[in-house]
């Protein structure tokens, strides 16, 4: 088992942003992204660090982008630390399968979430409004019911708290109509693809969110991609609507956190060491699933 990363301080340059698991450098028109092994969950980041569980998150992400650049370009330039910038190439111990150079963007404040399936905020939507995010659906859905056709919701970001979702047309209203429809052209190509493939993995692609940015008015896809964070991925074989699957992303962490007696606000607690490795295996496992190979 490699390095545990937790923080990216032993670096000369300091990141310009850090968000729950990444640190960010500015390159000047480039980014470079460093996937620690903080994990989040509920908004909260944890004390606890997850073994493995960045580069697992680097490296899905660079699997997806090469898998998907028939779909939309996207914004990876290399993983190969040795082809980073000084003083980054340094620290190849640290870094390798961990972080990624990427051209910088125009990043498009709206987080697009594209669902197949009835589960998360979008099945407590359809209970509430039979809708999600103002889409009708029939009557009668259960949890995690397939729905007729994947359906694109997307919400804002926002820089403190929980993001909104919004309709396509408040999005529409926000962004142009546009730049909307690309966004949502795109998502929801992405989503048939890389549905369809994990499907002959044994796999049911649940729901996914993407970021976007403009590199020169293009649109581009960034951040993350189909990673057990950013995505639910279910065990097909063990599928039956009507509860909650067997899952390959972050819903074990959920899970167990709902049997604590904590309201879901910071501080985060203590993770035992089994929930910890059980994580860690749950990762490795979806990488391993998806990319048919063990991750080096």
């Amino acid at each position: 088992m490699g390095i545990l990363l937790g923080k990216t301080d032993f670096m000369e340059t300091k990141p310009f942003k850090t968000g729950k698991v990444r640190d960010m450098f500015d390159l000047g028109d480039k980014l470079l992204i460093v996937v620690t092994d903080r994990i989040s969950a509920f908004d909260c980041v944890f004390p606890n660090l997850i073994p493995e569980k960045g580069k697992v998150l680097n490296s899905i992400s660079a699997f997806w982008f090469d898998f998907t650049e028939d779909v939309i370009k996207n914004h990876m330039i290399t993983t190969d630390v040795s082809k980073y910038p000084a003083p980054f190439n340094k620290y190849k111990e640290e870094l390798q399968g961990r972080s990624m150079l990427v051209k910088k963007l125009e990043i498009v404040p709206t987080e697009c979430i594209v669902r197949g399936y009835l589960e998360g905020s979008g099945l407590k939507d359809y209970k509430k409004t039979g809708r999600i995010c103002g889409i009708e659906l029939p009557e009668g859905m259960k949890q995690a019911d397939r729905l007729p056709e994947p359906v694109f919701t997307p919400s804002t970001k926002a820089e403190e708290g929980h993001d909104q979702n919004v309709t396509f047309e408040e999005l529409c209203d926000e962004i142009g109509p546009e730049l909307a429809g690309k966004l949502k052209n795109a998502s929801l190509s992405l989503y048939k693809k890389v549905s369809e493939y994990a499907l002959e993995k044994g796999l049911i692609l649940a729901d996914t969110k993407f970021e976007f940015g403009l590199l020169n008015d293009e649109l581009v896809v960034a951040d993350e991609m189909f990673t057990p964070d950013s995505s639910r991925f279910w065990d097909a074989s063990d599928f039956e609507p009507g509860r909650a699957q067997k899952s390959f992303d972050k819903q074990y962490l959920r899970e167990y956190l709902e049997t604590l007696d904590w309201d879901k606000t910071p501080p985060a607690p203590e993770l035992p060491e089994d929930v910890i490795g059980r994580t860690t295996e749950k990762y490795l496992e979806a990488y391993k699933v998806l990319t048919g190979k063990d991750l080096k």
